[in-house]
């Protein structure tokens, strides 16, 4: 067996088919993505029965994620060490799926129509719908019988996506369990689509929102391509505190370092919007990321006492900031679409996450900076919740990092402290 360093995210998101018909990347322990010509790129897991060299097909990447193929070839030195023949126990499993799928369990017949009606769809789409059924839907419907299920069962099951105030990906959800449904009435496994009745439901969130990633998968290639990213160390920095921090964009490329406090770890500045004071507390990555552009940036050099100290000037003039299109640029240069990523997207993706990690929604908001209502008001909401939001943002910086290395992410490790 070949020893190799192990792979990461990008590694296997760059591997292309060679000249010659195909390649292949090694992660160690028999496990290798491999590239076909097709361009479809497939887990294998290389192993020995008795005295017979096998292999073993775990699914295709992105689909099938670096972790989860780990997992695979884990599970499988296990079949080995109690002399099981590794094909022979996957074919006895698709057996019995094929057997559930007969009984009719929602989770046997969404694994049916995936493979049916997904598999051969966009890679961030079957990612996108594995996870979706993956987290919301089969821990909770997996087992139960199609024909059973009623349509306020499944809305208990849209409302808990709701609730963690995902109303999007809760519509995605119903419409991934529809046509799970619809699959069924087909295939003569189901006679009815009990999400029908909930067709009209009247979205609650017509505004258009930023283009955002959400999906863990997503935030995990836009981190390590902002940590690739070649531009200038002033962009790449913005990059790195949009994702961090996720204030507006206009208040990232106008921060001023009188505003910030490096020993104190917070940046105090006066929101544009709404013209009120606000506090954002910097994580250990926020303050490393500004000790290094300060280097860059707070030379003071031949300006009047009374200038502005931009963090990000602009090339042109350091009485000037940053231009607004930087950010955005630097995006499109990495290869995301303005339907995928903006630089005000930031913020609807830690508002998104943040939420399913469970942390207070009151604290998520301050941290954006919105508005409170009611008598309180501003003078009440500069330092809301600062201690819980200090450790929000901490433990968002480190679920980036985790994110970006294609670490295994507990989900209580960056959740609220009890």
């Amino acid at each position: 067996m070949r020893t190799t360093k192990p792979l990461t995210d990008a590694d296997c998101k760059n591997l292309k088919p060679k000249p010659a018909g195909k390649g292949r990347i090694y992660d160690g322990g028999g496990l290798y993505l491999e590239a076909l010509p097709s361009g479809r790129r497939v887990w294998r897991f290389a192993y020995r029965f008795g005295s017979k060299e096998n292999r073993a097909t775990f699914g295709e990447y992105p689909a099938v994620t670096l972790a989860v193929a780990r997992r695979k070839r884990d599970e499988s030195k296990g079949l080995l060490a109690d002399g099981l023949d590794i094909n022979e126990a996957f074919d006895r499993k698709k057996a019995i799926e094929a057997n559930e799928a007969a009984s009719g369990t929602f989770g046997a017949v969404a694994e049916l129509w995936y493979t049916a009606e997904i598999a051969s769809l966009s890679d961030n789409h079957k990612a996108r719908v594995r996870r979706t059924l993956d987290r919301d839907v089969l821990p909770y419907i997996g087992k139960r019988s199609l024909r059973d299920m009623t349509t306020r069962e499944l809305l208990g099951v849209f409302n808990r996506v709701k609730e963690r105030g995902a109303e999007e990906m809760a519509r995605r959800t119903r419409t991934n369990v529809g046509q799970v449904f619809r699959y069924a009435i087909r295939t003569g496994l189901a006679e009815n689509d009990p999400t029908i009745p909930l067709r009209g439901e009247k979205r609650t969130t017509p505004k258009r929102h930023f283009a955002a990633f959400t999906e863990p998968a997503d935030v995990a290639r836009l981190m390590q391509a902002i940590y690739d990213y070649k531009g200038t160390p002033e962009v790449r920095a913005a990059l790195k505190l949009s994702a961090l921090l996720f204030q507006r964009p206009g208040e990232i490329r106008q921060m001023q370092w009188q505003e910030i406090d490096l020993d104190t770890a917070q940046w105090r500045y006066v929101v544009s919007k709404t013209k009120t004071p606000h506090i954002v507390p910097l994580s250990s990555q926020a303050v490393e990321v500004l000790r290094e552009l300060q280097l860059l940036t707070d030379h003071g050099l031949n300006l009047r006492s009374d200038a502005p100290r931009y963090a990000f000037p602009s090339p042109r003039s350091r009485l000037r900031p940053m231009s607004d299109n930087a950010v955005r640029s630097a995006l499109r240069n990495m290869g995301f679409t303005n339907d995928e990523m903006t630089a005000h997207g930031f913020r609807a993706m830690a508002r998104s996450l943040l939420a399913e990690l469970g942390w207070k929604p009151d604290a998520i908001e301050r941290q954006l900076a919105h508005k409170v209502s009611g008598p309180l008001g501003a003078a009440y909401d500069r330092a809301a919740f600062l201690n819980e939001r200090k450790a929000m943002m901490q433990a968002w910086a480190d679920y980036l990092d985790v994110l970006r290395e294609d670490r295994k992410v507990i989900v209580g490790n960056f959740g609220r402290a009890a």
